[in-house]
Parts: C-alpha cells; structure tokens; sequence
C-alpha cells in the first residue's frame, strides 16, 4: 500500500498533516526494510494498513504517524531520541506507550492479567495508545492464518479475553465483533464450524428477504417526507449468534435478531418519526421495543431498538439512529476524538470537572467551600487527557496509589468494569455509571471522596434508605451529608467498587492515626 491510500482515507488533511504522515512512512519504510512478515510480505504492510484504518476512523495525522511507527522503537535499531528529534515528544508519548503493550505476552493467567493492567494504565494517560494498539490488534488478526499454531492460539485467546471485552466497554462496536470473528475460529473451531454451517443454510434466503423487506420501509419512508436517510441490513455474526444459540438451546428461530435492518438519519426526532411509521408498517413484537436513546448503554451507545413481524412473515430487528450515533456505535471512544460536530462529548460529560458542580448540590448540609482534591484534579498535560472515560482513569490511578498485586487489580477491575452496568441519576439528572450491585456508597464515593468520607443519609426516588441498600437501574439518588460523619468498617461490606473501597481504607487510616 502507498502511503497516498492513506493520505485519501484522511479527513481534510492539512499540507502540514499530509508532510507528517508521508514523513513516518518513509521513515518506517527505511527502519524495515530488511523485515518481513510470516506471509512474506514486507513488514511495512502491516504498518501501512493500521495507518490506513486509523485515517478511516478519522484519527489525527500524528496518531496515523505513530500508527505507522508503532514498532520501530521495538523492533529495530531506532532509538526513543530518534523518534523525538524527528517527531517530536506527543508522536514518541504514543509509541512508547504502544510499546509497553507489547512487551508482555499473554501465557496463562499471570501473564494475561499483567498484560491489560499495562494495557489500562497506558490508556490512562492517553486513550490514542489504545486506539492505535486496537488497530493493531485487529490487523493482525485478520493476517492470524500465516502465524504458526502454537502462537496462534496465544493471540486469539488473548484477543477474545483482552481486546474484546476492552472495545465492548469502550462502544467501540465494529472492531469488538471483527475480533470476535476472526478469533472465533482458532478457539472453538467445532463450535465454529456448527454456527457457520447453520448459517450458510439460511444467509442467502435472509439476504433476498433483508432486500425485499428494506425497498418496502425505503417506500414508507419516503412518502412521509423523510428522504435525508439511509439504510443498511446485516445477518447476525458468527460468534454473537453462537452465543445467543447457547442461551437457546441451538434453535435459530428464537434467535430475534438473527436478521436485523439500520435506519440512519439526520436528527433525533426523526428518529421517532421513523419508529412510528415502522410499527405502523409492520407489527412489533411485545418486550421488544428499546429507547437507548433516552437510556443509553454504560458503554454509550445510543440507538432505538424495535423487534416487527413483517407482512411475509419476517422477523426483523430494526435499529433507528442518528449519523452521530452511529459513528459512535462503531468507533465507540474514538468517535468523541474524530466526530466533528459542535457536540459535547457524553465523555467529556462525564468528567472530573462536571462533577464538581455537582458537589453544592449533593453535599448538604456541609456547605464549605472544597478545595479540588486529587478526584478532580486534571494531573497530565496529554493532549486527549478529557477524552478519557472516568472509568480508565481511575484504574490508572489505582495502579499509581497502590501496591496492590496484580491479580488483585484485576479482579477488582472485573468486578467493578467489566460487569453489568446501571445507569443512577443525580437529583439535577446527571448520570453515574456504576457496576450491577452499587450502592449508595459506591455512588457518593463515584462523585467525590468528600462526599463519599461524610454520608450521613441517603434517598434513594425520594425516599429514605440503608446505606446498603443495592441501586437499580435508573434510581434518583440524593445524598445527605454531616461534616462529623465518617465511613466505618462497616462500610467496607457495603462497597463494591474498589474505588469507594479504597477511599475508605484512607479514611479509616487517617482515623486510626
């Protein structure tokens, strides 16, 4: 690949960008020119293509040039001070932290879990090293059947265990189910190859219905004056529908949204418009209507969902966005860095320093006035840094204020992470994302260390409740404070983040002392 294919999937490249990018290609077209993959294709086609898919996700030119050269510091003779005199220190900050993700190999347990703590305190400090290390990832997967057995099977593991549950947190929807179903097949091939067998029995039929039943809504559509769409259908992929087979006991005709149909348009309004005509058009099915748009996924996708029995029989899911929502459901986190409307970020919405106006509201009546504590202070100065969901952020800060050993981190991050979430309101509506289980505690301690140190009541839809009292998806909770209150031991059961749980072991310390 040259590196004008990449220059032509960026979006409005400057002169200066188009200098940049073409520079880290040559520079990485020299640093390997000697190194080649197990294909047998130069190495540069490796770095070519992750340039390429990061320009297509919109991503910036020094992220593309750190694309580009992501392996050099690691694989060849070029030096940490190379890169910084010719790129400077924010392209040299992403490759070192690329680097770091790859000098652990996944080997069993030990060796997985260290591998994405590393991953995660990276991340915490800029979320572009994940992004690129994505990137990464999914190309070499795509290229897994030249890679010998014995290490094959390591990074496809180490995908479905790591990067998978990763970009499903993140919303980063496209890349999770490409790696879901490149790994799929070095890791269940049985398994595989029963899913893939039933499909191909029905993907043609499916496909000449999608067509059909998508020319009838087009028609709908249209009549009532929403022309400015567009539409789009997919069959299931492989690994979601084994899962999904799993939980069915293997009968494909309870599997709902084996067939599913995506309506794309201008506004959210439209949106509703759309739903409309669609139920009037076609019968949906009881249950089976969800407004992620009102409430959407912990991991920020927003979408309407609706479930319809065609005129010819088909069952079809159907999902109603906007054109910004559906770059978020596909570049998940990425697309608060690329998408260029003037929009806040639900990322940036929920950051540090929104919440810190939060704290007049919810600190009653302990009305002092409180200086940042290190919860909302802004600690690096890496360009993306308010990019970066709370969530990562405090894993980072977990690995730098404790010692805590490494498969502790993780368990700690599996409960609190990458369990169900539930979304909690603030009394002004402002939104907490919590692990399924949270209490109170959990929630005060998500707003501030302040808050969380001085709980002296909680309400919970206005009304009064135990501190231990487990929340529920889309709770309204208020939390009253009392400068003399103080956390106890006993609070330590009640926590399940080990955020709040730490923030109480200080407490309790300072206490003692």
């Amino acid at each position: 690949m040259e590196v004008k294919n990449i220059i032509v999937a960026m979006q409005h490249p400057t002169p200066a960008d188009k200098a940049l990018v073409e520079a880290a290609y040559e520079f990485a077209k020299t640093a390997h020119a000697d190194h080649f993959r197990y294909s047998g294709e130069p190495y540069l086609s490796h770095l070519a293509e992750v340039g390429r898919k990061l320009a297509e996700m919109g991503m910036g030119a020094s992220t593309i040039a750190a694309g580009l050269l992501h392996d050099t510091i690691e694989d060849t003779s070029v030096t940490s001070q190379e890169i910084r005199e010719k790129f400077g220190d924010e392209i040299l900050f992403l490759i070192e932290g690329v680097t770091k993700l790859s000098s652990v190999r996944y080997y069993g347990s030990d060796r997985h879990n260290e591998s994405l703590r590393k991953l995660f305190v990276a991340t915490s400090q800029d979320i572009r090293v994940l992004i690129i290390k994505l990137v990464d990832r999914l190309h070499n997967m795509q290229t897994l059947e030249h890679v010998p057995n014995e290490k094959r099977l390591r990074i496809a593991r180490e995908t479905l265990e790591v990067y998978v549950p990763v970009a499903h947190r993140l919303g980063m929807g496209k890349i999770r189910k490409e790696l879901e179903d490149l790994a799929f097949p070095h890791i269940y091939p049985e398994e595989y190859a029963q899913v893939k067998k039933l499909l191909e029995s029905r993907s043609r039929k499916a496909n000449e219905q999608l067509e059909r039943e998508r020319k009838v809504l087009q028609k709908h559509l249209a009549e009532i004056g929403l022309t400015d769409f567009n539409t789009s259908y997919r069959v299931k992929g492989l690994f979601s529908l084994y899962h999904k087979l799993k939980r069915k006991e293997w009968d494909i005709n309870v599997v709902y949204d084996f067939l599913a149909m995506r309506v794309v348009v201008p506004e959210v309004e439209d949106c509703y418009r759309a739903l409309g005509i669609i139920h009037k058009l076609w019968r949906p099915l009881p249950g089976r209507v969800k407004d992620y748009i009102a409430f959407p996924k912990p991991n920020g996708y927003k979408s309407l969902h609706t479930t319809v029995t065609t005129q010819n029989g088909v069952i079809l899911e159907i999902q109603i966005r906007t054109r910004k929502m559906h770059h978020e459901s596909e570049f998940g986190i990425a697309s608060h860095i690329t998408y260029k409307e003037p929009v806040v970020s639900d990322e940036t919405a929920e950051s540090p320093s929104r919440f810190a106006s939060l704290i007049p509201v919810l600190f009653r009546p302990f009305t002092r006035r409180l200086q940042p504590s290190q919860d909302l202070k802004d600690t690096t100065k890496t360009p993306h840094r308010d990019k970066i969901p709370k969530w990562i952020s405090q894993i980072g800060q977990t690995h730098a204020e404790e010692k805590s050993s490494t498969a502790e981190f993780v368990e700690d991050m599996r409960k609190d992470f990458f369990s169900n979430r539930i979304f909690v309101f603030t009394p002004i509506g402002d939104v907490v994302d919590l692990p399924v289980g949270a209490t109170p505690i959990d929630f005060a301690y998500a707003i501030h260390s302040e808050i969380g140190d001085h709980i002296a009541g909680v309400k919970v839809n206005r009304k009064l409740v135990q501190l231990d009292r487990e929340l529920k998806n889309g709770d309204m909770v208020e939390i009253e404070t009392r400068k003399t209150s103080r956390p106890t031991k006993k609070w330590l059961g009640f926590a399940k983040t080990s955020l709040a749980r730490r923030r109480i072991r200080t407490a309790l310390e300072r206490t003692e002392n």
